[in-house]
């Protein structure tokens, strides 16, 4: 994951820096995420995805040559589309920051936008 830097003291300072963010589980929907803002300032904290799933359940008879009988099962699928999410972190410093993002379902792709307590705006890509 990528932090720049858009408005605040940080990009005022640097306007070519980018952060870059470890996230980890990103197979999962939620995970540890590490990064270090300027002046070795290490930040750590927490990514998380809302993946939907779709439920079916069926039941009922089957009157074909193949499969004849009764038929009881319940199938859990993903949701094509695009998923919401969030990061949350704190700072050694005190400083906290929280954003959201967009990622493409089954894609580990996205963007977003974060802010902290110092009054820096960020854009995320992953």
């Amino acid at each position: 994951m990528l932090l720049y830097p858009l408005e605040g003291k940080i990009a005022n300072a640097d306007p070519t820096l980018v952060i870059v963010a470890t996230a980890k589980n990103t197979s999962g929907t939620s995970g540890p995420l590490t990064f270090r803002l300027p002046d070795r300032v290490k930040c750590e904290g927490t990514w998380s995805s809302l993946s939907p799933k779709v439920v079916s359940r069926s039941k009922g008879l089957s009157l074909t040559w193949k499969k004849t009988g009764g038929e009881i099962g319940t199938e859990v699928a993903s949701v094509a589309g695009v998923n919401n999410g969030e990061i949350y972190a704190v700072c050694s410093d005190g400083t906290r920051v929280q954003g959201t993002f967009v990622v493409g379902s089954g894609t580990a792709s996205g963007t977003g936008r974060a802010t902290d307590t110092n009054g820096n705006l960020y854009k995320l890509l992953f």
